[in-house]
């Protein structure tokens, strides 16, 4: 298992691998390649200001929340606290889930917990804007008890997780 101080060169080894296909796609067949990187430019001009956002975001994090901070709310020590922080924060977190990862990991480095950061992402299932759609089409109950069920299996989600890690 590799230790977490170490860096894995697998990023590097994935991106040199689709650069080499599009490289040959391009020798290839160049409509292709041409197609693709219209599309992609077109991604990057709707989306750029999110990679600044989380850019800032991620120095933020660096420069005020601090190893002790994180885990003192979201570390082993945390308790109910961290369980609460993480369901809120998951509920309430917005935009596509692809752009928490970077920031997710920065605070997994200053020692939030696995089970919290997996009780994150479950949550970002649970979406107050949508609730009214869902009591619309299926009922004030029906809600309720999704909503209910979706929270403690996050937490149950969340415990399983942590326990497969330490094993692993």
């Amino acid at each position: 298992m590799m230790a977490k101080s170490e860096k894995s060169r697998g990023g590097w080894y994935f991106f040199g691998i689709v650069v080499l296909i599009y490289l040959f796609i391009a020798v290839i067949r160049p409509e292709y390649f041409f197609s693709a990187w219209d599309f992609f430019i077109s991604i990057i001009k709707r989306i750029w200001w999110v990679f600044i956002l989380v850019f800032v975001l991620l120095v933020l994090v660096n420069l005020f929340i601090t190893p002790k901070a994180v885990y003192k709310y979201l570390g082993k020590q945390s308790g109910i606290k961290g369980w609460i922080a993480a369901v809120v924060g998951g509920i309430i977190s917005t935009g596509p889930i692809y752009m928490w990862y970077p920031l997710l990991n920065e605070l997994q480095k200053h020692g939030t917990r696995n089970a919290l950061v997996a009780v994150f992402l479950y949550n970002r299932a649970v979406k107050p804007a949508l609730l009214p759609l869902l009591i619309f089409y299926f009922g004030w109950s029906f809600t309720i008890v999704l909503t209910a069920v979706m929270i403690i299996a996050s937490v149950f989600q969340g415990c399983i997780v942590e326990k497969i890690l330490e094993v692993v």
